[in-house]
């Protein structure tokens, strides 16, 4: 069962298109990921799913609910934690889940159990009555997606939801995320630039330039670069991708100076690469693929510059907010 289904969406902002007719389904208990650079849609996608943002074309249900005439509907159905925190930090951690209920109607006993569990869950019972600008960024980040669980929505929308956090507390989160999928069936929607992050997801649609260009399990998007994946080194690149595709007929990406090859069976190649090809070579590497190699496979190039971009952005505007 589908709990999302989305159908040509765009969105235009004067003369850029954001998001360009962009289709996909999500169903019932999965953990879906957009994987993209920053500025490729990801999170204005999740916008207009969550009806802050106003379609300019194209149709979307969340829980069976139309994003353009059941906006409220649909915000009962959604969990929502943002990029950027949106916590009071002047208030306790529970202050502030309180006004998020009061806002969502949950009162009374339904309330006392929801943040009891919540907290208990992120662990931060303890620390409910701790101001939040006396939190971690880790903690913030934990007590975001509580407040975003208080209703126990049908999908928790976790845009970029470890941007800017340490690995430690990265591993934490997705223990949250995995068992919120285990204990409570719920569908998760994130978006993400980590490659490490999109690992776990069921499925994982890669997004570029507004676009779709791929959507599948990780494990499906990996077959497509090849079984096994060639790195080769060499002052003679020109020469050594030329051979290669003529010889082998294999397509050759260079990338930072490398040479990437996927190829099946590469225990048998490399040898046969060695002992064929002409020039200098100064290293020679063989790895199964990885959704980099997927992610460069698809769009010709690394994420790794767009990623360190935005954290870098993320941490600035995190530094002049708390000026």
């Amino acid at each position: 069962m589908n709990v999302i289904s989305v159908d040509g969406l765009v969105k235009r902002f004067d003369d850029l298109t954001a998001v360009d007719g962009v289709s996909f389904t999500v169903r019932s208990g999965e953990i879906f990921g957009f994987l993209g650079p920053n500025g490729a849609g990801k999170s204005t996608t999740i916008s207009m799913l969550a009806t802050l943002l106003h379609p300019s074309g194209g149709t979307a249900t969340v829980n069976g609910y139309d994003i353009r005439t059941s906006r409220d509907a649909v915000r009962q159905s959604i969990g929502l934690v943002f990029q950027d925190t949106s916590l009071d930090d002047r208030l306790t951690a529970e202050e502030n889940l309180r006004f998020h209920a009061r806002l969502y109607g949950v009162f009374g006993n339904q309330y006392r159990e929801r943040v009891h569990e919540v907290l208990q869950l992120v662990d931060l019972w303890d620390r409910r009555n701790d101001i939040v600008r006396n939190y971690s960024g880790g903690m913030k980040r934990r007590l975001e997606i509580a407040r975003g669980l208080l209703q126990y929505p049908r999908v928790l929308f976790l845009d970029e939801p470890t941007l800017g956090l340490d690995p430690q507390t990265r591993i934490h989160i997705w223990e949250y995320i995995h068992r919120l999928k285990q204990e409570h069936r719920m569908t998760i929607f994130l978006t993400t630039h980590y490659m490490q992050e999109a690992e776990h997801c069921d499925r994982i649609a890669v997004i570029d330039h507004g676009k779709i260009i791929a959507n599948d399990s990780p494990a499906a998007l990996k077959q497509q670069v090849g079984d096994d994946v060639i790195t080769i080194q060499s002052n003679d690149r020109v020469a050594l991708k030329g051979a290669i595709e003529e010889q082998f007929n294999y397509h050759v990406q260079e990338e930072d100076g490398v040479l990437r090859v996927g190829v099946k069976n590469g225990e048998q190649i490399l040898p046969r690469l060695l002992r064929d090809l002409p020039g200098d070579i100064e290293s020679i590497q063989l790895a199964k693929p990885t959704l980099e190699d997927v992610f460069i496979h698809l769009t010709g190039r690394t994420i790794r510059e767009e990623t360190a971009d935005a954290t870098t952005r993320w941490k600035e505007r995190r530094r002049r907010r708390n000026r």
